[in-house]
């Protein structure tokens, strides 16, 4: 989609939709290429899935914590 759309059905503005695509194009979770006089950004797969293994490594970790927090917990009981 272009800004334009993207901003559209935000609740920001164009150019605040442009920034934080500026933002995912550098860590590499979006695309964009030229259309005209327009930008066309998509998502990047490869990017997502990064994002996902370490949001799943840091999940994993704080549930982890937590349940350690717990078992400690009961045990003082």
């Amino acid at each position: 989609m272009a800004v334009g759309e993207l901003a559209r059905d935000l609740p920001v503005s164009r150019p605040a939709v442009s920034q934080h695509l500026k933002v995912l194009r550098s860590a590499g979770l979006v695309s964009d290429r030229a259309a005209g006089t327009r930008r066309l950004y998509h998502a990047e797969p490869a990017g997502i899935a990064a994002l996902r293994a370490e949001l799943d490594v840091f999940w994993d970790q704080a549930l982890a914590a937590y349940e350690n927090i717990v078992e400690q917990e009961e045990q003082a009981k």
